[in-house]
């Protein structure tokens, strides 16, 4: 099972976006949706599936924040 993150377009150029995820800056095909500089978005195997908004980008991130945490806990 794979599992995409929200990242922020810090940058589109042509077809393809800088993503940023929290400092660690990858490049996706935008070919799939439509997405602007400072959109939220969600990338699997190189492209952008989906825009979410603001409110989704913060609960999935604070999602797995918690899943972190108990793994780190090993509970």
């Amino acid at each position: 099972m794979c599992v995409a993150l929200p990242g922020k377009v810090i940058e589109i150029n042509g077809d393809k976006a800088l993503v940023d995820y929290n400092g660690t800056r990858v490049n996706a095909m935008t070919g799939l949706v439509d997405c602007k500089v400072g959109d939220s978005v969600l990338v699997h195997a190189g492209c952008i599936l989906q825009v979410v908004s603001e409110s989704e980008a913060d609960e999935l991130n604070d999602i797995f924040s918690e899943i972190n945490l108990i793994a780190e806990e090993g509970v």
